[in-house]
C-alpha cells in the first residue's frame, strides 16, 4: 500500500472510531450508566409462623430496623463497586450478630438444648461455594463458609475440622452461652413439652413434634454493578432437631445457588423438603432449561411444588437483570430489598 492509501485508511479508522464515540455520548445518561446503575440486594430473616401475640409491636420495630441495617451494610458495598458476594456477607453478618433471628446468636436449640449453626455462599460468576455444617462456637458462620470457599479445595466442611479451619484462619470464637437466647430456652422447653403430651396420647411410640414456628434461616442474595450475582445462607436450623441433624442452608442448590446466567437464590423454610426438591436450583433450572422469567419460576417451585409436596417456606431470589422474585406459602417471611437509591422496603407479613 501506497503512503497515500495508508494515509486514507487511518483516516478512516479514526472517522469511525469519532463516530463510534460519538453515538456513545448521544445516547440517554440512563442508558449509558443502566448496567452500573442496576444493582440489588434482597435479604430474608425467615419463614414459617410467625404468633401474633409474639410480634409486638415493639419487637416488629426492633426486626424491621435489624433488617434496614443489613441491607444497608450489603448496599454500602454495592455502591462503591464492591463484589455482590462481599454484600451477600455484609448483609448476613449483621442478621447473625442479631438474637432476634434463627441464625448465630439468638440461634434456635437442638434437643440437647445446644447449637448447631450451618451457612453457606456460592458466586454466580465462578460457580465457586462454600459451606459449613453443624458448627457450634464460630461467631459468623457465613465467614467460615466463605473460608471453604476461598481458601481449600472443598465445598462443605462440618462439625470439628470446619471449626480447625475457622481457627487457622483467626475467624472470633464465643463461648456457647452467647448463642443462647432466653427466648430459645423457653421455646425448647414449650415444643418438648408438646412433643411429650403427643407421646402419651400414642403410647407408647415416641412422637416427634415437627415444629415449624420460626424455622427460617437468613440469607442475603444481589446482583453487583458488574453483573455478578451472589447468594448465602445462615441458620441455627430447626428447634429440638436431633443431635448432628443438618438442614438444607449448607447444601448447594438446595438452600443457596446462584448462576449469573440465570439467578441467584437463597432459601427458607421446611429443610428437609428443600433438599428433597432441590429448591434453589430448580428455580435456576426452569430458567435454564425451560426459558421462564424468575417470577414463574419461583412461584412454581414454592407455590406449587414445594407446596404440593407438604414443605412450607420461602425464597427470595434475583435475576441478572435485577428482578426480584420473593414467593412464599408459609404465614409469613421477613423480607427486605434495597436497590441504587438507597431506600430500603421491609415486610414481614403479605403486607
Amino acid at each position: 500500500m501506497n503512503d497515500v492509501g495508508l494515509g486514507l485508511g487511518i483516516s478512516l479508522r479514526r472517522a469511525v472510531i469519532a463516530a463510534v464515540l460519538a453515538t456513545i455520548l448521544l445516547m440517554p445518561t440512563a442508558s449509558r450508566s443502566q448496567s452500573a446503575k442496576n444493582f440489588v440486594l434482597v435479604i430474608h430473616g425467615g419463614a414459617g409462623v410467625i404468633p401474633k401475640e409474639d410480634l409486638t409491636p415493639e419487637k416488629e420495630k426492633a426486626a424491621r430496623a435489624t433488617l434496614d441495617a443489613a441491607l444497608l451494610a450489603g448496599h454500602s458495598v454495592l455502591a462503591r463497586g464492591g463484589k455482590s458476594s462481599d454484600a451477600v456477607i455484609a448483609a448476613i453478618k449483621i442478621l447473625e450478630d442479631s438474637p432476634l433471628f434463627n441464625a448465630g446468636k439468638g440461634s434456635v436449640l437442638t434437643a440437647d438444648g445446644t447449637v448447631g449453626m450451618d451457612a453457606s455462599i456460592m458466586d454466580g460468576a465462578t460457580h465457586k461455594a462454600g459451606a459449613c455444617a453443624d458448627v457450634k462456637r464460630v461467631k459468623n458462620p457465613i465467614e467460615l463458609a466463605r473460608l471453604v470457599m476461598d481458601r481449600t479445595p472443598h465445598v462443605l466442611l462440618a462439625g470439628e475440622g470446619a471449626e480447625r479451619l475457622a481457627k487457622e484462619h483467626d475467624l472470633q470464637f464465643m463461648p456457647p452461652e452467647y448463642f443462647i437466647t432466653e427466648q430459645r430456652r423457653l421455646q425448647l422447653q414449650r415444643i418438648q413439652r408438646l412433643e411429650k403430651e403427643k407421646t402419651h396420647k400414642a403410647g407408647e411410640k415416641k412422637v416427634q413434634f415437627n415444629n415449624l414456628e420460626n424455622i427460617g434461616t437468613v440469607g442475603a442474595v444481589a446482583l453487583d454493578k458488574h453483573g455478578n450475582l451472589a447468594a448465602g445462607t445462615s441458620t441455627g436450623g430447626m428447634v429440638n432437631k436431633r443431635f448432628g441433624r443438618v438442614g438444607d442452608s449448607p447444601i448447594i442448590g438446595a438452600g443457596t445457588y446462584a448462576d449469573n446466567l440465570t439467578c441467584a437464590v437463597s432459601g427458607t423454610g421446611h429443610g428437609e423438603f428443600f433438599i428433597r426438591g432441590v429448591v434453589c436450583y430448580d428455580i435456576a433450572a426452569k430458567m435454564k432449561y425451560q426459558g421462564v422469567t424468575l417470577a414463574n419460576a419461583a412461584d412454581e417451585v414454592v407455590m406449587r411444588k414445594l407446596k404440593e409436596a407438604g414443605g412450607r417456606g420461602g425464597v427470595i431470589a434475583v435475576d441478572a437483570q435485577g428482578n426480584v422474585a420473593m414467593p412464599f406459602n408459609s404465614e409469613g417471611m421477613y423480607r427486605g430489598v434495597i436497590r441504587a437509591d438507597g431506600k430500603t422496603w421491609t415486610a414481614i407479613r403479605r403486607d
